[in-house]
């Protein structure tokens, strides 16, 4: 009672089915405190793929879940979901995009949106934006690429854009071992951001610490050099002295709502 005495509001959990219609999917949507139906609103997707832990990650009680509702505050719907791949579930649903870490439930994000905007008239698809750091770094620049036409602005932090260079204990676990083709192509390039950069239509923000030693800021910096050399606009912001965690740093937190207030509200951030 004291914390709602505060103006604390929940977000409302919702059910809509996966992109194939089989699984219930669920996920948790935040909207303005000062929410006004007859409005239409641009939607925020924050995700993180997995596969060891979903965009929601624990079902108990927070008073607050990153920095979802404050976004929510500036004017938008703000929805996560925990697509399929996500752990939690049945055997068959968390190895979904086992040895193609490229889907990273992304078209369950989409399928999941879609479904709730035609459930509410104040929830606008046409102006859609998403962000993630690390997983979600790479999954929402991801998801920019291969939905150029649903999403037109991503914030895409420390992310593994190309899991050959990260960890081989994440990316050989659940996308397998390297094998290269007689054609010069490898299992890999289905997961590898950079080789699909001709498809950039939105705004991007990459964003990387200088001394990330989880996600190395070459993982970023492979995919500013393919778009540079596609003659692609996007715009970059190397962190210095940054390691991993700077998802929720004052700074970036500013960086990653003006540029959604910026381009997918299109209106000017306060100073």
């Amino acid at each position: 009672s004291k914390l709602s005495a505060t103006g604390w509001q929940a977000p409302t959990p919702f059910i809509v089915k996966d992109r194939n219609n089989q699984h219930d999917i669920y996920g948790l949507m935040y909207k303005p405190s000062d929410f006004d139906a007859s409005k239409s609103y641009p939607v925020v997707n924050y995700l993180y793929p997995g596969p060891q832990v979903g965009s929601i990650r624990g079902r108990h009680f927070r008073t607050a879940r990153g920095d979802n509702q404050a976004i929510a505050e500036l004017g938008f719907i703000v929805i996560e979901i925990d697509a399929l791949g996500t752990p939690g579930r049945s055997k068959s649903f968390h190895e979904f995009y086992y040895q193609n870490m490229g889907d990273s439930g992304i078209p369950d994000q989409v399928a999941a949106i879609k479904q709730l905007a035609a459930q509410h008239s104040w929830i606008d698809s046409t102006r859609v934006g998403i962000w993630g750091h690390s997983g979600g770094g790479f999954a929402s620049t991801r998801a920019l690429l291969t939905y150029p036409d649903f999403y037109s602005v991503a914030v895409s932090q420390a992310g593994n854009h190309d899991n050959r260079n990260y960890a081989d204990e994440w990316g050989e676990k659940y996308h397998g071992l390297l094998v290269k083709n007689e054609d010069g192509t490898t299992n890999y390039d289905s997961q590898a951001n950079q080789l699909i950069v001709e498809n950039l239509k939105g705004k991007l923000l990459l964003a990387h610490g200088t001394t990330d030693t989880n996600v190395p800021p070459y993982n970023t910096l492979v995919v500013a050099e393919a778009l540079i050399k596609a003659n692609k606009d996007f715009d970059m912001l190397m962190l210095p002295n940054r390691g991993h965690g700077f998802a929720r740093e004052p700074y970036m937190m500013r960086k990653r709502w003006d540029y959604f207030v910026q381009h997918l509200m299109g209106a000017t951030p306060p100073k």
